[in-house]
Formats: structure tokens, sequence, C-alpha cells
């Protein structure tokens, strides 16, 4: 099934994001994670695609079981910002060879080494350009990143939106968002987008922090704002790994629970390869999603 038939329709839905291993050693620990979370019945999951394509072939290899083993539809992150176009054909060509139907288009984080290589030589340089070439293969839903901090590279939101909107328009389904712990700036976000003309699904991404060491690297990964509240949450249960973890997973909730209430019907938790959470967190919604987890 394609993401965006899911999100196309009125029931309120909650989908999970994870990671592949780093190394082959790994595999078996994540694959049985990922599973865990797969038996949760999620509307979806989207599997990561790591920094240079580092992680790239475990990528297929989880979304692929996902999809085979639960039936979970699964949506393969793919980015180009350090592959040439054969690289890229082969990798869509595998997925499509693989019943993958599912892209989410990216460019991808750049590492120190790309940062200081001469970009006029990529054969991608933006989002934009991957997103043309999986358009024009075919047969594909095609997410994309939007920021509603603002992308770290962009000079303004205005600029960071005209972006956004030429990426849309050259074939993205729908979009989701970095991480999110204030929803205010979601549906500012939200609000300034339609103004712009961007009309399709835009899924929140919700990171539940249940440790008091996840806040620093999310806020150096993102650049989220942490409004005062969550910041006296860590405060107050940091210290105390259960309390933090229970506080972490309500809070996530809550926010979760907001967005349904104010018509958002689609929601996408970074889910950190962490079946407890994602199952923590499922439990609490189970009556508004109208589901049981708790088999």
């Amino acid at each position: 099934m394609q993401i965006i038939e899911i999100l196309n329709k009125s029931q309120m839905s909650l989908s999970f994001e994870v990671f592949p291993p780093k190394k082959e050693t790994s595999f078996e620990s994540v694959k049985k994670a990922t599973e865990e979370i797969a038996a949760l019945s999620p509307a979806f999951m989207s599997v990561t695609y790591g920094a240079g394509g580092g992680t790239s072939n475990y990528t297929l290899s989880v979304a692929k079981n996902i999809k085979e083993k639960y039936g979970v539809p699964s949506l393969a992150h793919l980015t180009c910002v350090s592959s040439d176009k054969a690289l890229v054909k082969k990798r869509i060509n595998d997925m499509k060879n693989a019943g993958i139907t599912n892209i989410m288009a990216l460019r991808g984080d750049l590492t120190p080494e790309l940062q200081n290589s001469d970009r006029s030589t990529w054969d991608y340089r933006h989002a934009i350009d991957l997103i043309r070439e999986i358009r024009e293969t075919g047969g594909f839903c095609i997410g994309a990143a939007c920021y509603p901090e603002v992308h770290p590279e962009s000079a303004n939101q205005r600029e960071d939106i005209k972006y956004l909107k030429e990426k849309v328009d050259a074939g993205v389904d729908f979009l989701t968002t970095q991480m999110v712990f204030d929803n205010n700036l979601f549906f500012n976000f939200l609000y300034k987008i339609r103004e712009a003309g961007i009309t399709v699904p835009v899924l929140p991404g919700i990171m539940p922090i249940t440790n008091a060491n996840q806040v620093e690297r999310a806020i150096k990964l993102s650049g989220a704002f942490m409004p005062q509240r969550f910041k006296a949450l860590v405060d107050k249960f940091g210290k105390n790994p259960e309390a933090m973890k229970q506080a972490g997973i309500a809070y996530a909730t809550d926010q979760i629970i907001d967005l349904y209430a104010n018509g958002i019907t689609n929601v996408h938790v970074y889910s950190m390869n962490k079946p407890d959470i994602a199952r923590g967190i499922q439990q609490n919604l189970s009556a508004i999603l109208g589901n049981s987890f708790l088999d």
C-alpha cells in the first residue's frame, strides 16, 4: 500500500520511524527491535538511510522484512548527497524489485568530508534533484522532509517555504516534519505553508525524549525549540531513568492527543528502535485510535 492512501483516509493514524544497523554484527538485534515495533501494527513504518549512505545496505532489508513478515507498509529513506546517478538508479530499482513503493527522498546530512568537498561536481545537490528522478521512474509514493523551525541552511522561513514548494511541485506526495516539541510551532508552520499553496498532507514528527542525555543530542541534530514545560520535566525527572522514561512517554502522548484534537489525523513518531517506548505511546492512545494494543 502506498502511504498517500493511508494519509488520505479520515481516521487517525500513528506511524513509527526505525533505523537500520550501522554494522553487520548489530543486524539481528536491530531486526528484532524493528519486528517488535512492526508487531504493534502501526499505519506504516519508515526506515532511515545513514549519513552519507552509511547504512544503505541494510535499509532495504529492514523495510522488506517489515512489509513481508508483518504486512506493515514500509517507507524506505533514500539520500543522494554522496551518490552518483548510477548508484541512485540502482537503489531505486532495488526498491521496486523488492516491492517497496514508498520512498522518503532526502538530500541527506553532510558529513565533515562532504561539507569540505566541491559541491559543483555532485550529481545531486538538493533533494529536489532526487525527487524528480524518482517521479520520472514512476510507481512510487514520494515523501520529503520539512522544517517548522527553518532548515539550518535557509536564510529565513520565507526562503525555506519557497524551496519547499518547489520540492512539492516536483512530485512530493506528503511531507514529514523534523522533530517538534512545541505543537504551536507546527500549527503556525502549517498555516504558513497552506497560505503558500502547499496542500499535500503533512505529518508532524514527534520524538519521545525518555533519557535526559537525549536532549542535547536532539537540539544538536535538529535545532528544535524546547518549551519551558519540557525543560522543567527534564530538570525534575532527568536523574531518575524510570521516571524520565514515563514522563517522556507522557509528554509525547500529550503532544499527539493535542494534534489529534486539533484536526491532525496522522502523526509520525521517531521511535529510536525502542519497542517499549512505541508500545507505551500506543497503549496510551488505544481508545483514541479505536484499537487495542494491549493483546
